[in-house]
This record gives structure tokens, sequence and C-alpha cells, in this order.
């Protein structure tokens, strides 16, 4: 039996965010400001979004431009629509549409199992978090058992996506992707590309890991280049040299005009410490390989370089992290 529709919506919730400020849009450097999504007016639909920190906040904020209505649950009240899952459920008509956007682990796993309890047949969750591509599996099997479709989603575009979009990497199966697709259509980036059904369930978290470790690599090879300029007497001006690079050269990215926004703030990342996290996905993409017999010599030197970052100050890992800071508003160590 379906669970009856609860209260609706506080005022507001389908269009300005609820709970405080949007948070400052942005472009990429060096690009023009991107126009709103399209709206997508014969396919509206709810969302129930549980997570709103960096990105999940931007996330909703791009959804309603799209002119859904979202429905968000975070445990910090002052970004919540609602106050618990239980409340976000009962405020979304059925068959609802659920996305998750809270830290892959633990967090994921009891916010599904308590959300399997929550939602009736035919509903859908979302796993748009950095979840390991064999706990979706598990994830799909234990929803299934009670009716409930499941989907899982590699997201990319940190901080910049509000405004520029995200990259979409989604599996599952396709009656369940359907019913998510204008949700997906919201986020994605304005164009032809940007958003892929990637095939089954875990598809599109090992989509997203393997983009991942390949990010590890380019900015390894960013930094590398970078750490040699300095090191030499001759280049006296290592900034332009990398701005240069910006136009007409093979190596010219996203990347390297964030490495340029950078070197911009701290033109010789002076005030940052040699430090670089992993988020584990780089991890989980060497594991990978060697399980399927691929060579990565490339992802996995980079990746045991931010090992090494954790022994002494390395001057490559300062771009490493000035990088991760940039893109996706990942936390630092300054001197």
């Amino acid at each position: 039996m379906e669970r009856p529709r609860g209260p609706s919506p506080r005022p507001g919730v389908g269009s300005d965010p609820v709970g405080g400020p949007a948070r400052p849009t942005q472009t990429r450097p060096g690009q023009p400001r991107q126009r709103r999504p399209q709206r997508l007016r014969n396919h509206l639909m709810e969302l129930g979004l549980v997570g709103l920190g960096k990105m999940g906040g931007n996330m909703r904020e791009r959804i309603r431009r799209a002119g859904h209505t979202v429905i968000g649950y975070d445990r910090n009240p002052d970004l919540a629509d609602v106050h618990s899952l239980r409340e976000l459920v009962d405020s979304l008509q059925a068959p609802r549409v659920v996305w998750v956007m809270v830290p892959a682990g633990a967090a994921t796993q009891s916010t599904i199992d308590e959300l399997g309890e929550l939602l009736s047949i035919g509903d859908v969750v979302v796993d748009g978090g950095n979840s390991r591509w064999t706990d979706d599996e598990k994830h799909a099997e234990e929803l299934a058992a009670k009716g409930i479709g499941f989907v899982d989603c590699g997201v990319s575009g940190g901080v910049w996506g509000l405004e520029n979009g995200y990259a979409l990497m989604y599996g599952g199966a396709k009656d369940h992707v359907a019913r998510v697709q204008p949700v997906f259509d919201a986020l994605k980036p304005e164009g032809e590309f940007g958003a892929v059904h990637a095939g089954k369930v875990g598809a599109g978290h090992f989509a997203k890991m393997v983009h991942n470790g390949i990010e590890y690599a380019m900015m390894q090879a960013y930094a590398e280049g970078w750490e040699l300029l300095e090191k030499v007497d001759s280049v006296t001006d290592v900034r332009e040299v990398f701005r240069s690079w910006q136009e007409g050269t093979v190596i010219r990215s996203w990347l390297l005009d964030l490495a340029v926004n950078a070197l911009d703030e701290d033109e010789h990342l002076e005030r940052l410490k040699g430090f670089a996290q992993d988020s584990g996905e780089g991890r989980w993409t060497v594991e990978a390989a060697i399980d399927n017999a691929v060579p990565l010599p490339a992802i996995t030197a980079s990746l045991f370089a931010r090992f090494a970052s954790r022994q002494d100050d390395s001057p490559q890992m300062k771009m490493i992290a000035a990088l991760r800071n940039q893109f996706g508003g990942h936390a630092v160590e300054k001197n």
C-alpha cells in the first residue's frame, strides 16, 4: 500500500532556496557565464535531496532553476527544508525519487537503510555521492527486495557546477534512469554532452572513479612541470609560462586554467603546505586495475606521490593541493 501524501512543502520550496542565501555563483576561469538551464515545462517533477553541503546545496539550486520542486534534508537545520528523512518522504508525491548526496561508506549506508524503511514500492533512490561501485550493487539488491529502484550517479563539477553544470555518469535499469532523467537534464551542462547512461548498476560510480584516477595523473603532470620550472634559474616567470600554455598548446585544459588561478592568488604557493589528501577513488582505481590486470603506471604513481607528500613538505603537492582547492573547494593546509 502506498504511503499517503504528507503535508505540502513549505512556501518557496519549489523556487527559491530555503534556509539561507544561495552560494555565490561562479564561472570557470576565462569562460563566459553560462545561461541558466532551459526550463523543462513538460517534465517537471519533485525530488527529495539528502545532503546539502558544497555540492548538494548548489545542485538543489540548479535543479530549482529548471523549474523542478526540490525538498532538501540536511543534518544542519540552517540548510534544510525539512527536519527528518520521514518528513522528506511524507512531503513527496508517490512515486518518489530521493537523491542522496552524503559521504561514501557508513553515512550512505545508514541513509539508504533508513530510506528503505520509509519509501514505498515504485520509488527510486539515487546515490550521487562518491560511493564505491561494489556498494552500489549491494544497495540495489537490498532496495529491490522492497520494490524500490536504485540508480548510482557519479557527479563531477565541484564548486563550479551551479553555473556551468555537472558532468554526470549514471548506472541502473533503463526504467529507473528514465524516472530521474528530468533531473539529470537539469543538472548537466548545456549542449549535447556532459551526461551518460554508462551501464548497469555500479557503472556510474565506476566511470567516475576512473575519471578521478585520470584527474590524479593530470594534476601530477602539471605539478611536476611546475616544480621543475620553479627550480631552474633561467626561467624567471613560471606563472606566465603556465598562462602562455592556456592558448594554442596541446596541454591546455580547465585544470591548467585553475593552476593559473592558483598562481595568481599565491605566485609561488608559499602559503600552502606540500600535503595532498586522496578521496579514496584513486585507490579504488588502482585496486580495480590490479583485479583486471590493466597496467596504470601514471595513475598509480600519482597516488603514491600523494602518500609521499605526507612524509615531507613536497613542492609538487603544493600545486596538487591548490588545484584540489580550486575545482572542488577541498581544504588545504597552510604554512
